[in-house]
């Protein structure tokens, strides 16, 4: 068991989540009881996911996407009014960190996106940024548009959706999890033969064909799963903690 402020401490630490200007707050957005034993992880804090960890006794749910997004609507009404009564009521910290846990070296999403697929990293999407948020790095072995979509498949459960921008094999990568679609100019300055993210939009499929660069968009929630599974199984092997990771299913 630990005192939740200390958790809190440790976490931001770890991830160096006051650098970062991003979309909403990481830490500790609700307030729950100060002792914590058992924490559930998901990628977002869906009323699905709270009632899951209400289910499973946890003191702390800990997700990637959060609440408090900026520009969203401020008064208490509606599935905020419902997620936000249902932690209160039940004295459930929520912790969550955004771009943080898409940047860091060890337990990142783009990090651990690498690990799963066998990607070797070889440096940032942003050249000379210390915090990018993509990666750079090579395949095992070349493969085919349609062989590294098949693998992303097996890998993430997810069946991509693939555009061919040229027919030649895949060998140098470059990756960002999540809504990263706009970063796709990024990869196309690198030279490399193919960006993989979460999204797509409509001009992204237009820019991969007219730069002959391979794009997949594998999933915006299942590139996003292994970042906090992995900072759950880091915190419940330091504090000594039960941890459980809980997949809401989410096809975008």
């Amino acid at each position: 068991m630990v005192d939740r402020n200390t958790l809190v401490n440790y976490c931001n630490s770890l991830l160096d989540s006051g650098l970062f200007q991003d979309y909403c707050p990481n830490g500790l957005q609700v307030e729950g009881r100060e002792q914590i034993q058992r924490i559930v992880t998901g990628v977002t804090a869906s009323q699905a996911l709270v009632d899951a960890a209400i289910a499973a006794d946890a003191d702390l749910l800990l997700v990637h996407h959060g609440y408090f997004w900026k520009g969203e609507a401020s008064p208490v009404t509606g599935i905020k009014q419902r997620r936000l009564k249902a932690l209160l009521s039940h004295d459930l910290n929520l912790m969550a960190y955004h771009l943080p846990l898409d940047v860091h070296a060890e337990l990142g999403n783009n990090v651990q996106l690498a690990r799963l697929m066998g990607w070797s990293i070889t440096g940032g999407l942003e050249p000379g940024n210390p915090r990018s948020v993509g990666l750079e790095g090579e395949l095992p072995e070349p493969l085919s548009g349609a062989q590294l979509a098949a693998r992303l498949h097996e890998q993430l459960g997810r069946e991509p959706l693939h555009v061919a921008g040229n027919d030649r094999p895949i060998k140098r990568i470059a990756w960002c999890t999540g809504a990263a679609q706009g970063y796709i100019d990024k990869a196309i300055a690198l030279g490399v033969d193919a960006f993989v993210t979460g999204e797509v939009s409509e001009p992204t499929v237009h820019a991969a064909r007219e730069n002959a660069i391979h794009f997949f968009a594998a999933g915006h929630h299942a590139t996003e799963r292994y970042g906090v599974k992995a900072l759950g199984e880091h915190l419940a092997q330091h504090f000594g903690l039960e941890h459980r990771f809980i997949d809401i299913d989410n096809p975008v």
